[in-house]
């Protein structure tokens, strides 16, 4: 399994294109944009995208998303449901920030924590991480976590935008990530990636090493 990330100029929101080399199945982890470029090294790879899989439905996440459909129709968009009034409001989150208009597509399926599918030899978990958003989402395979704006390099996703919460991202990071094994990789929705381990030791709000405790 290879994972491949992408970088738009807008708002530097993370695309993560996982992929079997063998199979030549792909997933992608978030849609934010750099779809020429994820377009041309699909075809160069001669890969098979099955799925996009959202982190959560701000407009800087979900901003390439017409254009894959529209590029690979078959290709299904899952969601979580909690997140659908911040997705129909696309429109509003990109005149908040100034942002060209993003147009909404249908959403495929609608997941939460009893969806899994089986890729490159093993399960996608997927794990309910509210906080930054309702419906925010992370996606285990193997030892490698997307999280979106969740959790970021010893920093967290901000909870003061519609449907954010402090004290459930507080919850999302503690009970739920911070269980998980030190080695799991962290594919963070902005800037760099991390590690769990790294994050439970030097996370500015929830380490060990905290600042803002």
């Amino acid at each position: 399994m290879i994972v491949k990330k992408f970088i738009p100029q807008e708002f530097a929101a993370n695309n993560y294109l996982v992929y079997d080399s063998d199979t030549k199945e792909a997933v992608l982890f978030d849609c934010a944009g750099s779809n020429e470029a994820i377009f041309d090294f699909i075809e160069k790879e001669g890969l098979n995208l099955k799925y996009i899989f959202i982190t959560h439905a701000h407009f800087d996440h979900v901003g390439g998303l017409k254009g894959f459909k529209e590029k690979f129709p078959s290709v299904k968009v899952l969601m979580s449901k909690d997140d659908e009034v911040l997705y129909e409001n696309l429109t509003m989150q990109c005149d908040l920030f100034g942002h060209r208009r993003v147009e909404a597509i249908e959403i495929d399926e609608f997941i939460n924590e009893s969806f899994t599918v089986d890729f490159a030899g093993e399960k996608i978990k997927v794990i309910s991480t509210p906080g930054h958003s309702k419906g925010g989402l992370c996606y285990l395979i193997g030892d490698n976590l997307f999280v979106g704006d969740t959790l970021f390099l010893e920093e967290i996703g901000r909870c003061d935008l519609p449907t954010g919460n402090f004290k459930e991202i507080e919850h999302s990071i503690k009970e739920k990530l911070f269980k998980l094994e030190d080695n799991i990789k962290v594919f963070t929705g902005h800037g760099d990636n991390t590690t769990i381990g790294h994050e439970k030791i030097h996370n500015a709000y929830f380490g060990q090493n905290s600042i803002y405790s």
